[in-house]
């Protein structure tokens, strides 16, 4: 299978040449992908630049003519992006590698998200040394700072691209990672500090159950890595304790992680356990960095680094809408359970953010929008270790009927 080499060749194509003779010399197929739109290519492509914009629905000739050099890379990563994802669904994809400034890692790295972890993704660029977050989200991508500008071959280009080109080398050779026999069906757990008890509880409950715990934290970069896995289709089920990152989208906090969080397992089908964990709460870095609009709401310094704002009725119900209505379109089994004593460790009787009044407009919004979802408020606190349990027995339930009715359908 070959390994798809993304550039701008307008820009980049002398590079682009010798990235593909140094990764041919090393016994790699490569097909390189031309994602330049507005200047001559320089240099031979596999996958021509019209095909790409095609791919994006755009026209190449249109975007030419406006000359608007934005639009062209957000049109050329969407077309990178979705002829990646084809080609990987027709068992044609070895690895992918990019090289570029910001819009070629910008295109490039659009087209590495799409792919599975393992598939090897590395990318050569300038912006490497710096934050990439955005690029990587919560991917398995390679990052190699390219030290100099690519801008014409020097000894410092040529190193750091041949080095890449071994380094890619070396990842395709070894093939495609081979499950092993040990492996457990993967679960994602969605945790934070004040939701710990809970997680931890359910995590061993679902071990004991045969099930391998993947815990990501609900920073932000923790809630897009699990919404990655389950677009890969590397979990058996998904116990969303804490989806606080939709109060930080909803609402303007520092931990969002996109709008798009809480629905990609629903989109493969995957067994879900949705719960509220943390929706109590909007996070902002030190007390200086809430804004100035909400430094009359009721604030908690967590630490010195970390300032929590407590949600409102009126937030929390617009918060039960967007699970519930999320949840209803799953595609597979999902179940929402509700905490009535509190949704975080600061929301409980005697602390912080303890709202009754709030937990009813979440638990409301929830109905409101769920559908056929069941909707089951238990009458603890998301702590409890009972809770815990109930939740990941509802998932283990979930994902062995699940199982069942594949089989029975085979």
């Amino acid at each position: 299978m070959p390994v798809f080499l993304i550039a701008t060749l307008d820009t980049k194509g002398a590079e682009a040449a010798f990235l593909r003779d140094e990764l041919g010399n090393a016994g790699v197929d490569v097909r390189v992908v031309d994602a330049g739109c507005l200047g001559a290519p320089v240099g031979r492509a596999d996958v021509a630049r019209e095909q790409v914009f095609a791919a994006a629905g755009a026209s190449l000739a249109t975007l030419q003519q406006k000359n608007d050099r934005g639009l062209a890379v957000d049109a050329a990563a969407r077309g990178a992006e979705a002829l990646i994802s084809k080609f990987y669904k027709n068992g044609d994809v070895d690895g992918v590698i990019g090289l570029g400034g910001g819009a070629g890692t910008t295109i490039a790295t659009a087209a590495m998200r799409a792919l599975p972890i393992g598939v090897p993704k590395l990318m050569i660029s300038t912006l490497a040394s710096g934050q990439v977050s955005h690029f990587v989200g919560g991917s398995d991508i390679f990052m190699l700072n390219a030290v100099v500008d690519i801008s014409g071959l020097n000894r410092v280009s040529r190193a750091v691209l041949a080095r890449a080109a071994q380094a890619m080398a070396g990842m395709s050779r070894a093939g495609a990672l081979r499950a092993n026999a040990n492996d457990r069906p993967l679960v994602a757990a969605s945790m934070f500090g004040v939701t710990t008890p809970c997680v931890e509880r359910a995590r061993a409950v679902l071990e004991e159950g045969g099930f391998e715990v993947l815990v990501f934290h609900a920073t932000g970069a923790g809630g897009r890595t699990l919404e990655s896995l389950a677009a890969g289709g590397m979990l058996a089920g998904v116990l969303d304790i804490t989806t606080t990152e939709l109060a930080d989208e909803l609402v303007g906090g520092f931990l969002s992680a996109g709008p798009t969080r809480l629905t990609a397992a629903g989109a493969r089908g995957i067994p879900q356990v949705v719960s509220a964990g943390a929706l109590d709460m909007v996070n902002f870095h030190g007390m200086e960095s809430v804004p100035q609009r909400f430094r009359g709401r009721q604030l908690y310094q967590h630490n010195m680094n970390v300032t929590l704002m407590r949600t409102t009725s009126d937030e929390c119900r617009a918060l039960g809408r967007e699970i519930g209505a999320k949840t209803a379109a799953a595609r597979g089994p999902v179940e929402i359970l509700f905490p009535e004593r509190g949704i975080s460790d600061y929301d409980r009787e005697g602390r912080h953010f303890n709202d009754p009044a709030a937990r009813t407009a979440l638990l409301e919004g929830m109905r409101e929008t769920a559908g056929a979802v069941p909707v089951r408020a238990l009458n603890l606190h998301i702590n409890d270790p009972e809770f815990a349990e109930t939740a990941a027995r509802t998932l283990i339930a979930m994902i062995q009927n699940q199982k069942l009715q594949q089989h029975s359908s085979q």
